[in-house]
């Protein structure tokens, strides 16, 4: 079944200038409790060049962080951070991905989730776990912002959700001695876009 073949939660945590977003801590807080739910990792996975902090991942309760430490992430490329996030998805298979609403995940998560022909809601505000599926239960405001949407996942794996800023706690202190994992980049696998001059 999909959830015996994939497992765990992964959260993408973005940087900029070599900074993490304050909803990088935000998500691992939540991802951590959704992870206990379900009795599995929490991963983060980062994507940049000269990464000075990023053992502040492991303050969230990450078990591990796929590092992908490169030049050429340095100015979050696009089409680089959609191969390397899939290759990663499709070796690792987690069940839960989360990245935040930002202007970044915005554009970037949609492509990978169709890409992966796996199913995406944008801009939640609620994350619960239904445990009798193992199903993400993501809430979103629907009609104007009048009534919450629960939407789920069910024939496709991993579930995937884009989640605003400020919607969760960032709540550190429960390091578990996580580790962090240095992937390499692999550019050629990324297809070639046609510029205009």
């Amino acid at each position: 079944t999909l959830s015996d073949s994939h497992r765990g939660i992964w959260v993408f945590a973005e940087q900029r200038d070599g900074i993490f977003k304050n909803v990088d801590f935000e998500l691992l807080s939540k991802g951590r409790e959704l992870a206990d739910t379900l009795k599995t990792e929490l991963s983060a996975v980062c994507l940049g060049h000269n990464m000075n902090d990023i053992d502040r991942l492991l303050d969230y309760g990450t078990d591990k962080v796929y590092l992908v430490d490169n030049p050429a992430l340095a100015t979050n490329q696009e089409d680089f951070y959609v191969s390397e996030l899939i290759r990663l998805i499709r070796e690792h298979k987690p069940e839960i991905f989360l990245a935040g609403a930002t202007s970044l995940g915005r554009s970037l998560i949609p492509r990978v989730a169709a890409i992966l022909r796996t199913g995406m809601s944008a801009d939640c505000t609620g994350l619960d776990i239904d445990m009798a599926k193992r199903e993400l239960l993501q809430t979103k405001p629907a009609f104007g912002g009048n009534i919450l949407a629960i939407i789920t996942c069910p024939e496709s794996r991993p579930q995937i959700a884009s989640v605003r800023p400020r919607v969760f706690k960032a709540t550190p202190g429960s390091n578990r001695g996580g580790r962090i994992i240095k992937v390499d980049f692999q550019k050629e696998a990324v297809s070639s876009r046609t510029k205009l001059l």
